[in-house]
């Protein structure tokens, strides 16, 4: 029987930060704030996002950065 190495903690940290983009899900959850809120956030042109494949909403990494410096 052959055993699934295991992944530290460490290594997954590595592996979030290289992401480049988040759901609106992900960055409300990361920012602590709502859906709603992060949504808004995009009509109101406060923070930009792209759209993906069948239409989902991205926000780039650099974009949730560039708010929580302001």
């Amino acid at each position: 029987m052959e055993t699934v190495p295991e992944v530290s903690p460490a290594a997954e940290s590595d592996q979030e930060e290289e992401r480049l983009a988040y759901s609106v899900q992900e960055a409300a959850d990361l920012l602590g704030v709502d859906y709603f809120s992060v949504y808004r956030l995009i009509q109101r042109g406060k923070l930009r996002a792209c759209r993906a494949l069948r239409g989902k909403l991205l926000v780039p990494r650099s974009e949730l950065l560039r708010l929580l410096k302001t």
